[in-house]
């Protein structure tokens, strides 16, 4: 049997032993390796910021937490929505890495806004415009890895590329607390540094990122929104679509994190913490976990991570210091590492190479919408009823995505 691997027709069975010759890692194409070191360096300057940014809000700028909560969801809504745009263009265009410089470019731009920011509005247009940049490039970019990954590398592929992107979120918070040290705690100065690994990673992408021919030079043109057509995908999609908005209900924006580390007593200058330890785990779970998935069943993977994901919640809700909700930080990175790489690699698996930018932009679509929800809700819980209401709601939203997935198991 042959299939189509972006330039030539390779031979199923040969090719997959000659990639298990050369290593798990080494067999990876190279513009996956780029694609994950453009991760890299976007996430440690978004984490530069965002590792402090709720707490600049609530202590610099006086925001409530709600105010917060309602922040961290339009803004991750926002980008949700846009994917669902970004995806089927780029499925239309047969150009995903045109769009994905476009989103990286706009994030890289906006980020200059952070420490210009002087009110909660302000920081809002800022995320809002940023969150933009994420929606235009997410789509393209996770369907340009499957189009550049071999199957039996989707997994590890897919794995890598959130294992860099998340030692990039482990490194942006390192860096937080050691300028915050060295700049006095000058919460500015340290937003205006975040904009240089942003350009750095720009440039990675534009240099080290190669589109297969096969799909530059896509079929016939149509509509770019084709919603119709995932009629035809089959319900192992729309599985996967309802069990991943179930779960983003469930884990509302890691800005409770940071709110958390505050309500246990942890310093502020210490609180990118927080951070370093979730992407820490994450980033050292992520690869292990997506290469793990190729050779078992990966809903199996998954339903590991979300029983992790109960127990950080728990963890969370009844921690009376900085360790214990350190401990909750480590399970909850675990947890990310076991289920973010692989809902991409599921959605990837359901859906035909030429609607597979659609496909992810609707699931990005539903599942931000749902985390809307969740950051509101998280919000009013913290305002009403405290932290240990927030996480323990958190618990019992992962329980019933549990039950989902079990149903989605039973599929083939």
């Amino acid at each position: 049997m042959a299939i189509d691997c972006g330039r030539t027709v390779l031979d199923t069975s040969s090719a997959a032993s000659a990639r298990k010759g050369r290593g798990g890692l080494r067999a990876i194409p190279r513009s996956i390796w780029a694609l994950g070191l453009v991760s890299l360096f976007m996430d440690a300057s978004s984490e530069l910021i965002h590792s402090l940014l709720p707490l600049f809000m609530t202590t610099v700028l006086g925001t409530s937490v709600l105010v917060v909560g309602l922040i961290e969801g339009i803004a991750e809504a926002t980008a949700s929505i846009v994917k669902v745009f970004s995806g089927a263009l780029s499925d239309y265009l047969g150009r995903r890495k045109l769009l994905t410089v476009i989103g990286y470019g706009l994030a890289a731009l906006t980020k200059p806004l952070f420490p210009l920011a002087g009110s909660a509005g302000m920081v809002l247009s800022a995320r809002f415009l940023d969150r933009i940049g994420k929606g235009i490039r997410g789509a393209p970019r996770d369907a340009l890895i499957g189009d550049i990954a071999p199957p039996d590398l989707r997994g590890a592929s897919y794995g890598l590329r959130q294992a860099l992107d998340t030692a990039g979120a482990f490194a942006g918070p390192l860096l937080a607390i050691g300028l915050m040290m060295l700049l006095a705690g000058d919460i500015r100065a340290v937003f205006w540094i975040a904009v240089i690994p942003a350009f750095i990673a720009l440039a990675v992408l534009i240099v080290g990122v190669r589109e297969p021919e096969s799909h530059a030079a896509a079929g016939p043109k149509r509509s770019p929104i084709r919603f119709a057509e995932l009629k035809g995908i089959g319900s192992a999609y729309w599985g996967v679509v309802v069990f991943g908005a179930l779960l983003a209900l469930a884990r509302f924006s890691e800005a409770f994190l940071l709110l958390r580390a505050d309500s246990v007593g942890l310093a502020i200058a210490f609180a990118p913490l927080v951070m370093v330890v979730m992407n820490l785990v994450y980033a050292l779970s992520a690869y292990p976990a997506g290469a793990l998935s190729d050779r078992m069943d990966r809903r199996s993977v998954i339903a590991i991570g979300c029983t992790l994901l109960i127990i950080a919640d728990l963890l969370l809700a009844l921690a009376g210091g900085p360790a214990a909700m350190l401990a909750g930080v480590a399970v909850w990175g675990l947890h990310m590492g076991l289920t973010q790489g692989l809902l991409a690699a599921m959605i990837a698996d359901a859906a035909p190479p030429d609607l597979r930018g659609t496909a992810f932009g609707v699931f990005n679509l539903i599942s931000g919408v749902a985390m809307l929800i969740a950051s509101l809700l998280a919000g009013w819980l913290w305002q009403v009823q405290g932290p240990a209401a927030t996480f323990l709601a958190g618990a019992a939203l992962t329980a019933l995505a549990l039950l989902c997935l079990a149903a989605i198991a039973r599929q083939p």
